[in-house]
């Protein structure tokens, strides 16, 4: 009677079905990007049959690999400069937007807090038709490269205030306070006190802006302007239906590539921080203590 219900107190007993159930998960997703990167190296046109192992869809073709043939180069180029551009303009106004949401204390507070969360429950297609609308009818901003980093900061600053605004919360405003009780400005602990408190999750905004980015099809298509602003998102939907050779897959391999390279980058910064947070914030405020006296 004691075995069974210690059963039913704990029916999987030691975790080991549910670490059974996430390796199969993990295969599960990454078992197809594998096949397709694979692919990508085939000798032959087929995307489905090995022909053998060959980097001529790499740079090896004259005229169809990624080293040469100007329309995919110009896909993976405009997806970068999507991405950078949407990191330099989202992660500063979405951190600007956490900080002062979260110390704003007056009317009006809360119905704005709650339409900062708007783009992420709003569907993509709906926000890619109303921003072409906006952009081109009210505003006249011609379509391309300015129409789709605009469309995706839209989107993109609510994803940092989110990030921006749990890293305040479990700060605390006590190391601001501090910094102030020793003279410091309130600029002062911004920039000596918060703001390197809050590196970690800026640094996070940034890595999932740019996943946001070069991820992005609904927003980045409807503000497209053509073939010259084109992304890689965008020249995998229109060649995938046509007759592809194994360069598509390459192309595919080299943001999959920059994506993981982000992410293995945001994972050191992180153990980083977290090991020389707690003495770069009492040194920051020893620096204060220092001037004021």
């Amino acid at each position: 009677m004691k075995a069974l219900r210690d059963w039913f107190a704990n029916p999987w007993g030691q975790p080991r079905a549910l670490g059974a159930i996430t390796w199969l998960y993990m295969v599960w997703s990454i078992v197809p990007v594998g096949i397709a990167i694979l692919f990508s190296f085939n000798d032959g046109r087929s995307r489905s049959v090995w022909q053998g192992f060959s980097t001529r869809w790499w740079w090896g073709d004259p005229n169809n690999s990624v080293l040469h043939d100007p329309s995919l180069r110009s896909a993976i180029e405009q997806s970068l400069r999507l991405a950078g551009l949407d990191m330099l303009i989202a992660v500063p106004l979405g951190v600007g937007l956490a900080i002062g949401l979260t110390r704003w204390r007056g009317y009006g507070a809360r119905p704005v807090n709650y339409l900062m969360l708007f783009p992420l429950v709003t569907p993509e297609i709906v926000m890619a038709i109303s921003l072409l609308l906006v952009f081109v009818l009210l505003y006249g901003i011609a379509l391309g490269t300015e129409a789709q980093t605009l469309g995706q900061v839209t989107f993109s600053i609510s994803y940092v205030v989110i990030i921006v605004r749990g890293r305040l919360l479990s700060i605390g405003p006590e190391y601001e306070e501090a910094a102030r009780d020793l003279g410091a400005s309130q600029l002062g602990a911004l920039r000596l006190v918060l703001l390197p408190l809050l590196y970690p999750a800026i640094f996070a905004g940034f890595i999932v802006v740019f996943a946001l980015s070069i991820d992005d099809f609904v927003v980045t298509q409807y503000m497209s302007s053509g073939q010259s602003t084109q992304t890689v998102p965008i020249l995998i939907y229109g060649a995938a239906r046509g007759a592809t050779t194994p360069a598509l897959n390459a192309v595919a391999t080299v943001m999959v590539v920059a994506t993981l390279l982000s992410v293995g980058l945001a994972y050191f910064v992180y153990r980083w921080s977290a090991r020389s947070q707690p003495a770069t914030s009492g040194n920051a405020l020893n620096e204060i203590a220092a001037l004021e006296m």
